[in-house]
């Protein structure tokens, strides 16, 4: 069975960046507001953070239930697990999201400085300093079979596609604009030499772009 590489639910703005200038350990996505960036998913019945009942229905939803499926391993770029540039001063720093991160897959965390690998609740961190197709091969073999999902931000996503590596993609673009930041595309039309492209808008004001290799 084919193992693609999918890009799942990766949001960028209206003028195409992933995040904004100015990362911080404070502001994970820079200038970027995620209440603004992400409302959409947030809304959803099938948002994994959500603590209360309800939530919406429909297409946001079906995409945000959409993300875990047949995910056997995930591919990150050094700056969507930490703020830190350069060698590693902190080793006690191991990502965002707690003790219990949201991926519960093995991670690939691409880096030019190599640190031990360590594992959180169901969730085990590898950084590899290597290209995209060696780092895919490694994703690959510990997805066991599954997808790997290549989750951001937005210059890891790419390297790959630069690398033709990128089977699918699903990209959600939100009605706010940075002007500056970690920049995914000018326009999504650059892509279409290599894939088909469905542009499908939510009630929600966000526009969702699916992708798939021709």
């Amino acid at each position: 069975m084919t193992q693609l590489l999918r890009v799942q639910n990766f949001n960028v703005s209206r003028d195409g960046f992933g995040a904004g200038e100015h990362q911080s350990l404070e502001r994970p996505f820079g200038d970027a507001d995620p209440g603004q960036m992400f409302a959409w998913a947030g809304a959803t019945a099938s948002w994994p953070m959500r603590t209360d009942p309800g939530g919406s229905r429909g297409l946001d939803d079906y995409l945000t239930r959409d993300y875990a499926r047949n995910i056997g391993a995930e591919i990150m770029g050094r700056n969507k697990f930490g703020p830190q540039r350069g060698p590693w001063q902190d080793y006690e720093w191991r990502g965002w999201w707690g003790d219990e991160p949201p991926f519960h897959t093995p991670v690939f965390v691409m880096t030019h400085h190599p640190r031990p690998s360590f594992t959180l609740s169901d969730t085990t961190f590898h950084f590899v300093d290597a290209d995209p197709a060696t780092v895919l091969a490694q994703a690959r073999e510990a997805a066991q079979g599954k997808d790997v999902r290549l989750g951001g931000g937005a210059t890891t996503i790419r390297e790959f596609l630069d690398a033709d590596l990128v089977d699918t993609l699903h990209v959600t673009v939100s009605p706010v604009e940075l002007g500056a930041g970690s920049r995914l595309w000018e326009s999504p039309d650059e892509l279409r030499d290599r894939f088909h492209l469905d542009v499908v808008p939510s009630p929600s004001g966000v526009t969702h772009h699916l992708f798939w290799r021709k």
